[in-house]
């Protein structure tokens, strides 16, 4: 599903405008960034947890040229589903 299909779909059931859509859409994306930045943890019950994960720097190798290299560490994103989300998937 693209982000235009949830806009449409947003502006849909809660009888708003696409553009209002769109404007909520970019908030609650930009709430989520900042509760990963802030806290490293966003919580919606029932449908799931954002969290902020750090990742340890590790030895990885060039394929083309199968010399070793060193990833950097740094902090990913995750997501684990919650008991509605797992639910309305089966």
């Amino acid at each position: 599903m693209s982000r235009q299909e949830i806009v449409d779909m947003v502006a849909e059931k809660a009888e708003l405008s696409k553009a209002a859509a769109g404007r909520a859409l970019d908030a609650v994306l930009e709430g989520i960034t900042t509760g990963l930045k802030k806290e490293g943890k966003v919580t919606f019950v029932g449908f799931g947890t954002f969290s902020a994960k750090k990742r340890a720097a590790r030895e990885g190798i060039n394929p083309l040229t199968k010399e070793p290299l060193k990833i950097p560490a740094k902090t990913v994103a995750s997501f684990k589903a919650g008991s509605k989300l797992k639910d309305a998937l089966n």
